[in-house]
């Protein structure tokens, strides 16, 4: 591939910055993230077990199973922005809430469902439909960077409400982190964040189109939902993130347990775990930069493999420091490029006509693996002392899931009516 034309950042930045902040501190991040770090006083105050507070992810999991793909046909039907900006709000207001349990177990695991719902216009799908019709040339880097709040306010709050828990107590650092999309993100949205077809832009779009002769306006033509839902991509795709969220989701929640569980101190430990931030960071650029000038197929192949190697490392009987520092790097390596790879499969295999409903579809399978993940990785670790097994199967997911992504074949061409194949 040639020199790519960077003019779509010049007019689509003020999408690329909302979506940064709107996707790093919604519904993606900030659950996963902390749900770590606030088990263990909910397990201190509430006297319950691990996997009783991981169990929040499975319910949180079928939730989003539902709401994901209506939120999407939303997303299509009314606009990415408004779908966004109510879900910010109210999904910021419901972390809040969790601040008013008691050790009421069915209060918080209703809480976690309505997160999912509330929260489920903050995914990828709202966000990346905006930021897939502004960019064609530089699409996988502006997907990239688009989220890397993900691993950069996941980082951040993991430590920001460690902090809070230690100073001020659980119930402040609900109330904490949940304020940080109402005061940060949906301000910036409010400004910022609107799509090609909303008639306030419409001179910018113009100018985009005349300033970069490759640009194509692609929110108009795609497959459908019934017709993705025919297709054997959509359920190649399911089937490949159903394992690969498993394995990367599995141990992110569990990382402060996991080295808890080796004999590091409980500070170390939550240190070590935010660093999987800053490794998310880097495989959102990498990986951004590489599907704009090679076959995405082929580049999540190799990087969805390679973490596979961090469980490796995690099961070691002496853990050193540098050898878990090694291992969570890796792992939010490989974390850092699965919702960017997902994003860009959906725009140039099944276009963007119901884009966000796909995508919805698509992250429900996603939503099964990571959900389900973490909470199965904490029964291992309740039946066994040991999360040494578990991580044997991750191995064993990362590898099944990232190799059919080579059977996806070449990108499909919507620029017109039809859905004719074009070389990759």
């Amino acid at each position: 591939m040639g020199k790519l034309n960077l003019k779509e950042f010049k007019f689509g930045w003020p999408v690329v910055l909302s979506s940064t902040l709107g996707i790093g501190l919604g519904m993606s991040p900030l659950p996963f993230y902390t749900i770590g770090v606030f088990a263990i006083p909910l397990m201190k105050n509430f006297g319950w077990q691990i996997d009783t507070v991981m169990f929040a992810l499975p319910v949180f999991t079928f939730a989003a199973l539902f709401a994901s793909p209506m939120v999407g046909y939303f997303a299509d039907r009314f606009g990415a922005r408004k779908t966004a900006l109510w879900s910010v709000f109210l999904f910021g207001i419901t972390f809040i809430a969790f601040s008013l349990n008691t050790g009421n177990v069915p209060l918080y695991l209703t809480l976690w469902a309505l997160l999912a719902f509330v929260g489920a216009g903050t995914l990828p799908m709202t966000w990346t439909r905006a930021i897939n019709n502004w960019f064609n040339e530089n699409r996988g880097l502006a997907l990239g960077l688009s989220l890397l709040g993900t691993g950069l306010f996941g980082s951040m709050a993991k430590l920001y409400a460690f902090n809070i828990i230690e100073n001020y107590g659980w119930k402040f650092a609900y109330l904490g982190v949940g304020l940080l999309p109402i005061l940060i993100a949906l301000p910036v949205a409010y400004f910022f964040f609107r799509d090609t077809d909303d008639p306030k832009v419409a001179d910018k779009v113009a100018r985009l189109r005349a300033e970069v002769p490759a640009y194509r306006k692609g929110n108009s033509n795609g497959l459908t939902v019934k017709e993705a839902l025919r297709d054997w991509r959509f359920w190649l795709l399911s089937f490949c993130f159903v394992l690969i969220s498993f394995a990367i989701g599995g141990p992110i929640p569990n990382l402060e347990k996991l080295l808890g569980a080796k004999g590091f101190e409980t500070v170390d430990a939550v240190v070590l775990a935010s660093a999987l931030g800053y490794a998310v960071i880097i495989g959102r650029l990498i990986g951004g930069y590489l599907i704009d000038r090679f076959w995405a197929p082929a580049v999540a192949f190799v990087l969805l493999s390679i973490p596979a190697i961090s469980c490796l490392l995690l099961q070691s009987a002496e853990l050193s420091y540098s050898t878990a520092l090694i291992a969570v790097m890796i792992l939010g390596f490989g974390a850092g490029v699965e919702y960017d790879l997902l994003a860009y499969f959906v725009s140039r295999y099944f276009g963007m006509k119901n884009y966000a409903a796909i995508y919805g579809f698509l992250y429900g399978f996603f939503a099964l693996g990571a959900g389900f993940g973490p909470v199965i990785f904490g029964k291992f670790f309740t039946a066994t002392g040991s999360y040494d097994s578990i991580l044997g199967y991750a191995f064993v997911a990362f590898l099944v899931g990232s190799i059919p992504l080579l059977f996806l074949g070449k990108y499909r061409d919507f620029s017109d009516t039809t859905t004719s194949e074009t070389s990759a």
